[in-house]
């Protein structure tokens, strides 16, 4: 038998575990993945971003560590198709930080994504858009408002982790269809 470089003959994976994927009839499942579900992100970028920080300098030597801010957020996520089957999912949150009845910081970031979904039933449309796509976007919008509000002479602020199934859920029960999977 031949042998490689390594001392293993060229043969020897193959005799033992019969044919690769590739040799199969029909090549690796190749049909069973043109009907798979699938999400893809195709582009994620920044559509409007705003931090103020309206009493600096005096506000950066005013912080006190023994009484931290009073925060606030707000989360909602929108979806627009863009034709076929590419749409735009927009994560967006508003916060803003006080300390004494004056506003430290505040901030409005909206967030992007392009997202080609393919073969994901009509009903499961929505909820894919506003939960798992706002899901990938998450972690880079907590990126950039730590960032800015860092850059703006203030320890960095994480938002907190959002659970969007549940946020969606509280929507839909607010708009009148509890347990709708679409809206």
């Amino acid at each position: 038998m031949p042998e490689t470089g390594a001392g293993f003959p060229d043969t020897a994976c193959q005799n033992k575990m019969g044919p690769m994927a590739n040799e199969l009839p029909n090549g690796n499942g190749a049909g069973a993945a043109d009907t798979a579900p699938s999400l893809n992100a195709l582009i994620q970028y920044t559509k409007d971003f705003s931090f103020e920080n309206p009493k600096a300098p005096r506000a950066l030597a005013q912080q006190d560590a023994q009484q931290g801010p009073q925060m606030s957020l707000q989360v909602n996520v929108g979806t627009t198709s863009l034709g076929g089957t590419d749409y735009e999912t927009v994560l967006k949150l508003e916060g803003k930080a006080e300390l004494n009845n004056e506003t430290l910081f505040a901030f409005d970031l909206s967030y992007a994504g392009v997202f080609r979904l393919q073969n994901i039933p009509e009903e499961h449309m929505h909820p894919v858009l506003v939960i798992d796509c706002a899901r990938l976007l998450f972690p880079f919008a907590r990126q950039i408002i730590a960032e800015a509000v860092q850059n703006g002479g203030f320890p960095p602020f994480y938002v907190p982790p959002i659970d969007f199934a549940a946020l969606y859920q509280q929507r839909m029960q607010e708009m009148g269809q509890p347990g709708a999977v679409n809206a």
